[in-house]
């Protein structure tokens, strides 16, 4: 089956999928959000305290803030940071792990042992202490540093998925034919076992993508992460820690907003993840 044919397939096999249908759609509307948003929602900076915690309504609908100004446009710009950090850190994670989990397997013998070994370390200590220790020690205000210091301690439990994954397909027969016939490991491995592994990384990616939101977003809540005053968790923050918006029954509207898109979030990425996940994964797949 050609390129072509295998995405008509997967397109029509998506369309038909409710969950990976819904999941599609919501990520589809965080992503044009971040890409046009901000063009479309201008945000004015300007403090007006006259118009603070104004609740809901059509001027702003999602009220305004500690300092009148619309939360509505500071979820749209602040969009860019906070998704721009999740695909980056995704892009990372997933390089690093796809790149440990083959060589540990596909190499075996002593250099498995040995990354296997770092594997279990990074999956043994839990990865909140480490993000605090990270965010007190490292101080990164760009989201390709934050992202690289996330993915620090996220790669390992797909690299044991991808070492799995080679181990079982090193042993098949299309393997065992490629070796016969003296086929270059560079061909083995980007030619016959990467095309194999491309859906299950794919759903990785995206659930990858759903954690790494979670961490950003949390360091900086904790104020650990400095970053621009219009990501979520620097909204978070500043609901709860700074201005006391916790504790103010109108001003909870400033407290929700961003908790709200990071579950809406959350949910299309995990929807369309096990939707893909039903269609590309054989045990899934419901009896024609």
């Amino acid at each position: 089956m050609g390129t072509a044919a295998f995405l008509g397939d997967l397109l029509q096999a998506l369309r038909e999928n409710r969950r990976a249908v819904v999941g599609g759609l919501i990520l589809t509307g965080y992503l044009l959000m971040a890409l046009v948003g901000p063009a479309l929602v201008p945000l004015d900076p300007t403090m007006k305290y006259a118009e603070r915690f104004r609740p809901p309504s059509l001027a702003h609908p999602l009220g305004t803030d500690y300092a009148g100004r619309d939360v509505l446009a500071q979820i749209i710009h602040g969009s860019r940071d906070v998704l721009a950090i999740a695909f980056l850190t995704a892009l990372f994670t997933t390089a690093v792990a796809v790149g440990v989990g083959t060589l540990a397997g596909y190499s075996g013998g002593a250099v498995d042992a040995v990354l296997m070994l770092l594997t279990n370390v990074q999956l043994t200590v839990p990865a909140v202490p480490v993000y605090l220790l990270i965010g007190s020690v490292f101080q990164v205000r760009d989201p390709i540093g934050f992202a690289a210091l996330i993915s620090l301690w996220m790669w390992g439990p797909l690299a044991r998925a991808v070492r799995s994954q080679i181990l079982s397909l090193k042993e098949r027969d299309f393997i065992e034919a490629a070796r016969v016939l003296g086929l270059s490991t560079f061909h083995i491995l980007f030619r016959e076992l990467f095309p194999n592994l491309t859906p299950f990384v794919v759903i990785h990616f995206i659930r990858i993508m759903r954690d790494a939101i979670t961490a950003s977003v949390g360091l900086i809540f904790l104020g650990l992460a400095p970053f621009s005053p219009t990501n979520w968790g620097t909204m978070l923050n500043l609901a709860v820690f700074q201005t006391g918006a916790i504790y103010i029954p109108n001003a909870l509207h400033y407290v929700i907003a961003p908790m709200a898109v990071i579950v809406l979030f959350q949910l299309g990425a995990i929807f369309f993840a096990h939707g893909l996940d039903e269609i590309l994964n054989p045990r899934l797949r419901a009896p024609a």
